[in-house]
């Protein structure tokens, strides 16, 4: 006897319509599970036996034969648990309907038959949308995720038996439902703000103008300066998340299985924070089936890279294509994927390997060779991706013990959002957001600047020995600055901020 049953499985950070055949003939009671499926789906046989007797059914001692279609596709985890139970279950009699059609289910089976959760939940969701599969049946806590997308009714069951109850129809379930303004609003609620940051108020106003026009940012000092606490607090002052930005992002994140039980969207900005130690693969994604990097992990929120040059050569190098074209293609022999990874780079680094080049209060230890070698580690085409270069001394203890802190983040974000409205209505049909995506055609036509600007920015290429590359950042940067004081024009005062941001083209460790 031959039963159907819907499941659904994640490709990159999508999802595709898995047909689950189950045929039952007589035998010796072999289980076969065919059409690609990998080590945890083979496994499924033994707690899927389990899981039926404990909940007082009766398992058929014949052979039973699952099919997973498409079949040229390779099928990996355990979601296919709770379908497969049913394919088994529909061909004894045990479900009343003798057609599933319309219904998707997924969920890894417990011994005991309960449903555990599963990953990508929102991706099969929205899949199951495009495939007009009206009723989606996954395990509790994927459903507030999963119910994020409309017209779909999503049913959050925690056990094989209201599996069943819900298709005969023997007990009344209702679909799961969010508020999902009222999610975005709870979830973008952060407990850390740039008050508490004491002193600083250069690197601040620097971090300010990153943000507002998405620029990279590189931040010299020594340790204990607040590099990393000012890092943390970026995305509280980056402009809100928008629907459409929550939904790609927590699909990243669920594919991932970094997605909290019973969270529906991810509401707040991502911050991600690697150790210097990671792998080429761990940033940029990889694997076998490949799974989203750090990069990946860190779109439409920060990516923060502490030590910049303790990180591995190779490792820095691979940022290029993501810095530049905002994804990351990662190729297999079997397939070949595309995650998206448009993010803000902050990056955070001493300015000698003792870390305390220049300091007026401690005494640097490193010899001239010693500090060019540290800082060569750091590549011109990556530096070439950073905007933005500030110093950072340590922090005075007057400002430590001032009792009145900065501005709270929600002043600053207001000043950010206004900006990057300007950007937004300027670059209308560009196909860019902000301000650090000008292509060199896009900074000619919009950073026009006086005969005095002329001027001063020739004066600073020329006395403080400012490389080529720093030109076009110090346009791009100008005109964020002029953007956050509601001016269309660009000038001086513009530049020369834009030019102090410029450490590292200053001959900073000559």
């Amino acid at each position: 006897m031959l039963f159907k049953t819907f499941s659904a499985a994640t490709f990159g950070i999508d999802a595709y319509l898995v047909e689950v055949e189950v045929d039952i003939s007589t035998g010796n009671g072999t289980f076969m599970t065919v059409g690609l499926p990998d080590a945890a789906v083979r496994e499924s046989r033994e707690r899927i036996k389990s899981a039926i007797k404990n909940c007082g059914l009766d398992f058929p001692f014949q052979n039973i034969t699952v099919n997973l279609a498409p079949a040229d596709v390779k099928k990996e985890g355990s979601g296919f648990d709770l379908p497969i139970a049913l394919g088994i279950l529909g061909t004894t009699g045990v479900l009343l309907k003798s057609d599933l059609k319309g219904y998707a289910f997924l969920g890894e089976l417990s011994l005991d038959g309960g449903i555990r959760p599963i990953k990508g939940g929102l991706s099969i969701a929205a899949m199951a949308k495009h495939k007009h599969i009206r009723k989606l049946v996954v395990p509790a806590e994927n459903a507030p995720e999963a119910a994020v997308v409309h017209d779909v009714e999503v049913y959050g069951m925690r056990s094989l038996p209201e599996v069943l109850d819900l298709i005969n129809e023997t007990r009344e379930f209702h679909p799961t439902k969010v508020n999902t303004a009222e999610m975005l609003d709870q979830a973008g609620q952060s407990t850390i703000d740039f008050h508490d940051v004491k002193g600083q108020l250069h690197a601040k106003r620097a971090i300010e103008v990153a943000s507002a026009g998405g620029h990279n940012i590189l931040m010299i000092g020594p340790p204990g300066a607040g590099k990393t606490m000012l890092a943390k607090r970026v995305p509280t002052i980056l402009p809100p998340l928008t629907f459409d930005e929550a939904i790609q992002t927590t699909k990243i994140h669920s594919v991932a299985g970094l997605l909290e039980p019973g969270v529906g969207l991810v509401g707040i900005r991502p911050f991600r924070s690697p150790h210097h130690t990671i792998s080429d693969a761990g940033l940029i994604g990889g694997g076998a089936v490949p799974r989203p990097g750090e990069v990946s992990l860190a779109h439409n929120g920060l990516l923060f890279l502490d030590e910049l040059p303790e990180f591995a050569r190779n490792v820095l190098e691979v940022l290029r294509q993501p810095l530049e074209d905002g994804t990351v293609t990662i190729s297999r022999a079997a397939m070949s994927l595309t995650f998206p990874s448009r993010f803000m780079l902050a990056a955070a680094m001493n300015p000698c390997p003792c870390g305390f080049f220049n300091d007026p209060s401690r005494e640097c230890t490193c010899t001239p060779p010693m500090i060019q070698r540290y800082v060569s580690k750091i590549s011109g085409p990556l530096l070439d991706r950073i905007d933005i270069h500030i110093d950072m001394p340590a922090v005075k203890y007057s400002d430590l013990r001032e009792n009145s802190g900065g501005e709270d983040s929600g002043v600053i974000r207001k000043r950010v959002i206004r900006a990057r409205d300007r950007q937004l209505e300027r670059f209308q049909g560009e196909k860019i957001y902000s301000n650090a995506q000008m292509s060199p055609r896009q900074i000619r036509k919009y950073c026009n600047i006086s005969a005095d600007c002329e001027r001063l920015l020739e004066s600073a290429m020329t006395r403080l020995g400012l490389s080529a590359r720093a030109h076009d950042r110090i346009l791009k940067v100008s005109r964020t600055i002029a953007d956050l004081e509601a001016v269309e024009a660009i000038n001086a005062g513009h530049i020369s901020e834009a030019i102090q941001y410029r450490s590292l083209d200053r001959n900073y460790w000559a």
